[in-house]
């Protein structure tokens, strides 16, 4: 085989329709475009969204729920999460720069610290949100939470 001598398969290659070239070709004339109206003109396209005059499905859908452009997404860590950390590094002082550093958390992601799970250390912690049960139980071990400013 060499390439002087590939063809295509047979059957697989279909040559294209040459359309307004006399009416000897039996697509003369209109083109396969039909008489009058907007197809049948050059230029035309029909509108994004157009179903022939049946109303739109954007139309006929409701509308439906709202998405704030100002939302501040946090990061979820649960109190077994700190505990987990604290038993595989023997910290006390956990904040951004270790979450970081340790990929648990994104460059300019923003976390806060729930309630979820035990904490058994004690430790301190900072963060830029805080719930009110991990605040109570970190608090009750002697801990202390620090809440660090959002990321503009």
């Amino acid at each position: 085989m060499e390439l002087h001598t590939l063809k295509p398969a047979p059957g697989s290659f279909k040559r294209k329709k040459r359309v307004g070239r006399g009416q000897g070709s039996g697509k003369g004339g209109t083109s396969t475009r039909g008489h009058n109206g907007a197809q049948s003109r050059s230029g035309y396209k029909r509108k994004a969204g157009f179903e022939g005059g049946q109303t739109p499905l954007q139309r006929r859908l409701p509308k439906h729920g709202f998405k704030s452009p100002n939302r501040i997404e946090f990061t979820p860590l649960n109190l077994s999460v700190l505990q987990a950390l604290v038993d595989k590094y023997h910290v006390t002082h956990i904040d951004h720069l270790f979450l970081r550093k340790n990929r648990v958390i994104g460059k300019r992601e923003s976390y806060k610290i729930l309630g979820g799970g035990e904490l058994t250390t004690q430790i301190s912690v900072s963060a830029h949100r805080c719930s009110t049960a991990a605040l109570e139980t970190i608090q009750s071990l002697g801990g202390s939470v620090t809440i660090l400013p959002l990321y503009e």
